[in-house]
């Protein structure tokens, strides 16, 4: 009698199984990490916890840090740039890695730069890989077919300690992206779509593939877009199969497999693939053919329109709770009910991000900007994710068309994504942004911000207000 076929799994589940340490009575799973990134703002408290139990770093090879989330990011940054908090940070990172052995790429290393962004380029981030990191952002690393999450810092010390990860089995969806995304329309405007369309919680509770080909023809710099905001949707992560484009994308970098070993890992990668037969819990398509470019108009990034839509009326609600909640945002984003997004002026234009800092980001930014200015009223901020994407764009002379034009044109880091640093908005200003959060305040207390693609917010910047970047084409 022949064996039974294995049964049909998911991407996700292959790289789930060949992890799992021990399963408990709970359905709960001990997971081996395999690499673990670190930064200066959920660490320290988990270092000294280590301390205090007199516990080294389990496997400290398999442990990087960075600098990203609270350095400065003007010219001429030094170790005493900064507020008091964020220097204090850094000190401690630097000690800590120090004392326990760990890689650490500090704000003058050239690897240095935001956590998600260094990842893949340096080829730390690769297939069939869990990874974990105190960010929430740390599904971005699902583009290359890694089963990526997010830990809080609790979990951070528990898998410094331990290398393992403890967690429950999540439920599938499969988001299918079909068609040819149109001119002037990004992975950043498809994504936000998807998030419109499912809403900010649509997949909570479990790992999104992202399949179709659409997403067969991102480049990696999209696909990353696109793993970078399923958190944004409530998913713990947001994976792609593995590809050519994927294999192309890793060979040579520094950190991945060289020569014959590297022949030997694209075998093995190609076999992190979701079985045709496979069932997901859910699916949801999507025609990218139909998608615009999209902008934010509330406090969710579910809250979203294209660019040539107008700010929805809460009166139009048809789900309870909606229209208080959409009354809510319009009234902290100062908008009215019909108003046309063209209409809307900016104060701020913020291209950065581990969502669209890079070299593909910055490359279309400088295509809109080339030849034209900024507009006199408004500050426009370009922060590379990484100090190699920053080197990159100088020797390409996107840094000298930017500066041209107008941007500033700062150092790597997370910058005013997140506020953490002197980069973040004034109360009321209102800034067209590549970052991928647009909660109350989080570029600066009472901020209002609204996501975009990089070229739509490279469109802003040069008009004053949000325009539709495909009226722009030469």
């Amino acid at each position: 009698m022949s064996a039974p076929s294995p049964r049909p799994r998911t991407l996700y589940d292959k790289v789930w199984d060949a992890h799992v340490i021990r399963t408990y009575e709970d359905g709960s799973c001990l997971l081996y990490v395999d690499r673990h990134f670190v930064f200066e703002v959920t660490s320290p408290q988990a270092f000294e916890a280590l301390r205090d139990a007199g516990r080294r770093v389990r496997r400290p090879q398999a442990t990087f840090a960075v600098a990203d989330h609270n350095i400065p990011t003007l010219p001429g940054r030094t170790d005493d740039s900064g507020e008091a908090d964020g220097r204090a940070q850094l000190a401690l990172l630097r000690a800590n890695t120090a004392e326990f052995g760990i890689s650490y790429f500090d704000m003058k290393d050239p690897r240095q730069g935001i956590v998600h962004v260094i990842g893949p380029e340096l080829g730390l981030t690769q297939p069939g890989l869990t990874i974990a990191c105190g960010d929430s952002h740390t599904p971005t690393h699902g583009a290359f077919g890694a089963y990526a999450v997010g830990v809080g810092t609790s979990e951070v010390e528990h898998i410094l300690a331990t290398q393992t990860l403890l967690q429950k089995p999540a439920r599938t969806l499969r988001i299918r992206a079909d068609g040819r995304l149109g001119l002037g329309v990004t992975a950043k405007d498809l994504i936000l779509a998807v998030i419109g369309r499912i809403g900010a919680a649509g997949a909570t509770g479990h790992v999104v593939e992202f399949a179709g080909e659409t997403v067969a023809g991102l480049s990696m710099e999209g696909r990353l877009t696109l793993s970078s905001m399923a958190i944004e949707a409530g998913a713990r992560a947001g994976m792609i199969a593995p590809d050519d484009t994927t294999f192309a994308y890793l060979k040579g970098r520094p950190f991945a497999p060289q020569g014959t070993d590297f022949d030997r890992a694209v075998e093995k990668w190609s076999h992190l693939f979701t079985d045709h037969d496979a069932e997901f819990d859910r699916e949801v398509a999507i025609d990218a053919a139909t998608v615009e470019p999209m902008v934010t108009w509330g406090t969710s990034p579910d809250d979203v329109v294209p660019v040539s839509g107008r700010v929805p009326d809460p009166a139009r609600a048809t789900r309870p709770g909606e229209a208080e909640a959409m009354a809510r945002a319009l009234s902290y984003m100062r908008l009215t009910p019909g108003q046309r997004i063209a209409d809307i002026p900016v104060d701020k234009v913020f291209i950065g991000s581990c969502t669209n800092a890079r070299i593909e980001d910055l490359r279309a930014v400088a295509a809109v900007a080339r030849g034209r200015k900024v507009n006199p009223r408004v500050t426009a901020l370009v922060v590379p994710g990484s100090a190699q994407v920053k080197r990159r764009a100088e020797e390409e002379g996107i840094a000298a068309i930017l500066k041209e034009a107008g941007f500033e044109w700062r150092e790597a880091g997370c910058s005013m994504c997140i506020g953490l640093n002197a980069d973040r908005l004034k109360p009321g200003e209102r800034c067209a942004s590549t970052s991928n959060r647009n909660f109350e305040g989080r570029q600066g207390p009472e901020g209002l911000t609204h996501l975009v693609s990089p070229p739509m917010a490279a469109a802003a910047a040069l008009a004053g207000h949000f325009v539709d970047v495909r009226t722009l084409a030469p």
